[in-house]
């Protein structure tokens, strides 16, 4: 596995060793640009990010260790509360390590072209269509199939360092739900936890790497 490292500055994360039970997938809603990343992630207070993002190469960039953590859920208390559930924001960023894949995310169709809500042109070769909207898109940049590759060989990776359980969890994985609030282990996406949120979408590609996974 080639990892890229990059020097994150230790007050943009959390220096404490945590236990991790599950992995969390996200994408960064921006261009090819791995620095861009970063430096916005540079530019607050906040202590948001992930250890890993992974560049549309394919490229596997490290900020900081996975045994460490930083903010990457963002649950609010009212999240928690629809399902009875009591506040655990910060408990849950601890034990669930983030990983981004770099990508555009949901697109907008107009004059037969795809745009970013930046107004960025995306090619229609790289953009997969749902019959029904997802999160409020029916287009989305795909992550491209090295990207997938080098995310299956970091979720064994992790699998295996941490014990934390591989098996697809299906459709649910794509919504909402009380079961990822709840804190149970395994292979997470940031819709399960959010419902204003639209990463990861069920890309084909995607699920059947997950579905490979044991």
């Amino acid at each position: 596995m080639n990892i890229i490292s990059h020097s994150f500055p230790e007050n943009q994360y959390y220096r404490e060793v945590t236990a991790k039970k599950g992995i969390v997938l996200h994408h960064t809603v921006s261009g090819d640009s791995v620095e861009g990343d970063i430096n916005w992630w540079k530019s607050t207070a906040e202590r948001v990010a992930t250890p890993i993002i992974i560049a549309r190469d394919g490229g596997i960039h490290q900020l900081f260790s996975s045994k460490y953590w930083a903010h990457h859920l963002g649950i609010k208390k009212a999240h928690f509360a629809q399902f009875g559930l009591p506040e655990m924001n910060t408990q849950r960023n601890k034990e669930f390590i983030g990983i981004e894949l770099d990508s555009w995310g949901g697109l907008t169709f107009k004059d037969s072209k795809y745009y970013s809500f930046s107004g960025q042109e995306v090619a229609a070769k790289n953009v997969v269509k749902y019959e029904k909207e997802f999160r409020g898109y029916r287009f989305y940049e795909k992550y491209t199939d090295a990207q997938i590759a080098s995310l299956k060989e970091l979720l064994v990776y992790w699998g295996k360092q941490y014990g934390i359980s591989l098996k697809y969890k299906g459709n649910i994985m794509f919504e909402f739900n009380k079961r990822a609030l709840g804190g149970e282990s395994g292979i997470w996406a940031h819709v399960s936890f959010r419902p204003d949120k639209s990463d990861v979408h069920p890309q084909p590609e995607l699920i059947r790497m997950l579905e490979s996974l044991v």
